[in-house]
């Protein structure tokens, strides 16, 4: 036995590695731009904001 998958796909090339890449990017892009809204943002105050006015 050599190691090798059956069929012979020992795993991914650099051209999906590369395309990988590219996806991760593009989806960082995408969230960074969604959290840095301004919805998003004011949401994300009220809640740190209520979070440290609560009471204990």
């Amino acid at each position: 036995m050599s190691g090798r998958l059956p069929g012979g796909d020992a795993g991914m090339t650099t051209s999906e590695y590369a395309m990988g890449t590219i996806a991760a990017c593009a989806f960082a892009a995408v969230l960074y731009q969604v959290i840095t809204s301004d919805m998003v943002s004011t949401a994300l105050e009220s809640i740190i904001g209520k979070a440290l006015s609560a009471q204990f």
